[in-house]
């Protein structure tokens, strides 16, 4: 195992600095969020903080939690319960075999109310108990404004959320890479039901066709909650998600929101550390020269502000060294989301240590570390 000293500095005085959202472009939407997709900063909104219905885009949060809790290889047996739902349907019937991987791609493709409940019952026991891991996970993410009923998004007086929380729930589970690898499919040929036979699920998601970059997320819609979009896109390490809720205009919507969104990112290389420097070898006289390049991110102006680093070198290095060996990493962080990494490297190679004893850059630490004498 690797054991490191860790510093963590603040790369500029005016941490606590933080720009209002900007203006919105028009849209149909009646509520919107534009967010920043690493680190989930608020671009722009519109009534974004008032409580509606989501219709299907609830069924993120059911995806996630199936990521979180279940092994995709893992196969159930569908119940009546399971499958006796209304609306869209990924197609399965009581008694058919499914794994959880099935029933990913029936959530975040088909849209499958049977694939929400019968993950939600199988995880669960029953769809009361998993609305109460819903809402615990939504808390835990800081969806402050949001109330979990059903695992599908079908209409409840009791369930709804914001565009802002849902643009939080996206940021949070883009971030699993199951579940990132799953809502960017166009199609995927799945193999269940009793006995199992092939079949093709189609996305929903009309933008993975038609939006340079699109990545996700998820559709809905019930009469109540009207179209309901969330996406995401990636352009040149840029990211950028959208909420629309109630948009009759949906596509379109977001296509604007997302042009917008990536015009007001700024690509930028990050600060160098000062304490990173030549280090000493436990059993050298000599130190090694160290290689280090800043990573480039690309942000919101105002969030380089709050960058934050931690500088981890690994505690004892001993000689041999050979020249581009690692050393350590500089981790660059906004709040608790790390946004960037880069390695610290030997410049040049030491050879086998001149002395068999720690030396005294290294006895200082120890008696610091352990009262070594």
């Amino acid at each position: 195992m690797i054991i490191t000293v860790i510093f963590s500095l603040t790369l500029f005085a005016d941490t606590a600095y933080a720009s209002a959202p900007r203006p919105i472009p028009s849209v149909s939407a009646k509520y919107a969020a534009v967010v920043e997709m690493k680190t989930g900063e608020l671009i722009c909104e519109k009534n974004g903080r008032e409580k509606t219905s989501m219709a299907s885009t609830t069924k993120i949060m059911t995806a996630l939690l199936l990521c979180e809790m279940c092994d995709l290889d893992e196969e159930i047996i569908a119940t009546k319960e399971m499958v006796t739902v209304e609306g869209s349907s990924m197609g399965l019937l009581e008694g058919d075999r499914v794994h959880y991987r099935d029933l990913l791609y029936g959530l975040l493709l088909a849209s499958g109310n049977d694939a929400a409940n019968a993950t939600a019952i199988s995880i669960a026991g029953s769809l009361k108990e998993f609305a109460v891991l819903m809402n615990k996970k939504a808390a835990e993410i800081g969806m402050t404004d949001t109330n979990f009923v059903t695992p599908s998004g079908l209409d409840d007086d009791e369930h709804y959320s914001t565009a802002i929380d849902m643009a939080k729930l996206a940021v949070y589970a883009m971030k699993n890479e199951k579940f990132a690898t799953a809502c960017a499919n166009k199609t995927m040929t799945l193999e269940y039901g009793n006995p199992p036979y092939r079949r093709t699920l189609k996305n929903h998601n009309k933008l993975l066709w038609y939006y340079e970059g699109a990545i996700g997320i998820k559709t809905g819609f019930t009469k109540k909650s009207g179209r309901c979009l969330v996406s995401c896109a990636e352009k040149n390490g840029m990211g950028v998600i959208v909420v629309t809720l109630n948009a009759p205009s949906d596509w379109s919507d977001h296509a604007t929101l997302l042009d917008y969104g990536f015009l007001q990112l700024k690509t930028e290389k990050l600060y160098t550390p000062d304490d990173i420097e030549n280090i000493a070898v436990a059993n050298s006289d000599d130190k090694v020269a160290v290689n280090f390049t800043a990573p480039t991110v690309t942000l919101l102006p105002e969030q380089f502000n709050n960058v934050t680093f931690k500088t981890k070198l690994n505690r004892f290095i001993f000689a041999p060294v050979k020249k581009e060996q690692k050393l350590g990493i500089v981790e660059y962080y906004i709040g608790e989301n790390k946004i960037a990494e880069a390695e610290i490297t030997a410049e040049n190679a030491i050879k086998s240590g001149k002395y068999t004893i720690i030396n005294k850059d290294y006895k200082y630490w120890l008696k610091a570390l352990f009262g070594a004498k």
